[in-house]
């Protein structure tokens, strides 16, 4: 046995029986946040008022006052928070996907870039939004907008896919 501490057998609080019941992590944070962290975290994020009643995009009808429940935007749009980014757009070459300049794309890494997704590509150290195109050898990266050409993919390209796009943030 040590004179001074060290591990001994049965000293400390048993593993789990803490506030969160596992183990915890201590992690630098700057002083001005911590309030807003510990709001977040005490509040599982933050959640908006969902309605019962669906809007009418044809003839008005009655609505009530009646809250659903709560939505957390985190939740409903953000599967894999860890490989999920976002990314502003320029450019009309995706309009007629619904994506339309200064829109926030929604882009998880997670998710296998497969053909017919919309995916955020490097070509050649240049960054695009476009349908991903692959059938056996062929590759394209194909604009949603007939005034813009397709993107052959070479051999010889320095093609990277960032993630794909799994929500548009638009404003009207």
């Amino acid at each position: 046995m040590s004179p001074r501490g060290g591990k001994r057998q049965g000293a400390g609080r048993p593993s789990g029986s803490g506030k969160f019941g596992e183990t915890t992590k201590a992690i630098r944070v700057p002083e001005s946040m911590i309030e807003d962290i510990k709001t977040f975290v005490l509040s599982k994020g933050y959640k908006l008022p969902v309605y019962g009643n669906k809007v009418a995009a044809g003839f008005p009808s009655p609505a009530d006052d009646y809250i659903e429940g709560r939505l957390d935007l985190n939740e409903h749009l953000i599967q894999h928070p860890a490989s999920t980014f976002f990314v502003r757009v320029s450019g009309l070459s995706m309009i007629d996907a619904g994506i339309h300049p200064d829109d926030i794309l929604i882009v998880d890494k997670s998710i296998d870039p497969a053909h017919g997704k919309v995916v955020i590509a490097a070509i050649d150290g240049e960054l695009t939004v476009k349908r991903l195109y692959k059938k056996g050898e062929v590759i394209r990266l194909m604009p949603e907008n007939q005034d813009f050409s397709p993107i052959e993919i070479k051999k010889e390209s320095d093609l990277i896919i960032w993630g794909v796009v799994t929500n548009v943030i638009h404003s009207v």
